[in-house]
């Protein structure tokens, strides 16, 4: 399979373009920036063959298989229902779309289409969080209370331009990082969330968009789940607790895109550290989009699942602007 990427991103050149090539026959053929020199620099200095500022010049190279999309978020759903329409397989960046609603109209159209659509959440592929997962199901817990996340990092300088600025492109750290806790919470507690309350702030870093929120969700089991996500914060460690009747899992630093950070169980027997793979995140979910593309499961984090992330975070976000509880709608998916 060629690729081709939508986007001379940060998080192409850090992770993805490697996480590409470490699958067996997966090549990047060409990257597109709007701006062309741009463009061409970062072809340059990745080994792509090819650049271009034309969309409809890379979905008509026939040689091209599959695109990865991580253009700024008001650019997703156009780019990825002409990749749709071009018969190309789609693995796009969170959130998919700038509403739950058209994030559902990409879900349908790549049914319609024959081709897979996957979303880039990489929490749920690594190693830490499988070990969690696994400890969940395995009833080391007993019956799930409550989740609690620590999602509040210092955003680094590199990045601090549209996601600080801009609310039309996707901007503000509830799009940014609510999706991605949404996903989490998701993963490990195969339901989803109900209902949320929550605040937001314009703090230090804010020019215009949310840089802070605060949330509460109540899930359909009755667990309840309350999550911190910022921009601002430079010495908060990370961290995903998961309490149940017969034990808790706290862990820290797991909110990364690096396979890092401690896990402890604690029970009546006491506290024992749990160990995890330290695999690469987006190569496994890269892999498992491979093995979907040649017909054998699902990839890591499905359209479906996107669309679901984008919903809570949503719902997050006109919970914490009016005041009010919010029920979440996931536009039938």
């Amino acid at each position: 399979m060629q690729w081709g990427l939508i986007g001379a991103s940060t998080i192409a050149a850090e992770h993805m373009i490697g996480a590409i090539r470490a699958q067996n026959g997966h090549s990047v053929k060409a990257v597109l920036s709007a701006n062309a020199e741009r463009g061409a620099g970062f072809a340059s200095a990745h080994g792509i063959p090819s650049s271009t500022a034309s969309l409809d010049e890379m979905l008509s190279d026939d040689d091209i298989g599959a695109v990865y999309i991580s253009a700024t978020n008001e650019k997703h759903l156009p780019q990825a229902m002409a990749a749709i329409a071009a018969g190309k397989h789609v693995m796009c960046e969170k959130p998919l779309a700038m509403s739950a609603a058209d994030a559902a109209k990409m879900v349908s159209a790549a049914e319609e289409a024959g081709v897979l659509l996957a979303t880039n959440h990489h929490l749920r592929n690594a190693g830490s969080h499988l070990a969690i997962k696994a400890l969940i199901q395995d009833g080391k817990l007993g019956e799930v209370l409550s989740v609690r996340i620590f999602h509040a990092v210092l955003l680094p300088e590199h990045l601090r331009g549209w996601r600080l600025s801009d609310s039309a492109a996707g901007g503000g750290v509830i799009p940014d990082i609510v999706v991605h806790d949404a996903d989490t919470v998701r993963f490990h507690l195969e339901e989803d969330p109900q209902e949320v309350v929550a605040m937001e702030s314009h703090g230090s870093l804010s020019r215009g968009a949310e840089d802070g929120a605060m949330s509460v969700w109540r899930m359909p089991s009755g667990v309840q789940v309350m999550t911190h996500e910022s921009f601002t914060h430079p010495f908060a460690p990370s961290g995903f607790e998961v309490h149940g009747t017969k034990g808790s899992v706290i862990a820290r630093n797991v909110m990364t895109q690096r396979p890092v950070g401690e896990i402890a169980l604690i029970t009546a027997a006491g506290s024992r550290e749990v160990s995890f793979a330290n695999h690469g995140l987006y190569d496994r979910s890269l892999a498992l989009f491979a093995d979907a593309l040649n017909g054998n499961g699902q990839p890591s984090a499905t359209g479906v699942d996107g669309v679901k992330s984008l919903a809570v975070a949503e719902a997050v976000k006109q919970a914490a602007v009016t005041g009010r509880a919010v029920t979440i709608d996931y536009h039938g998916v």
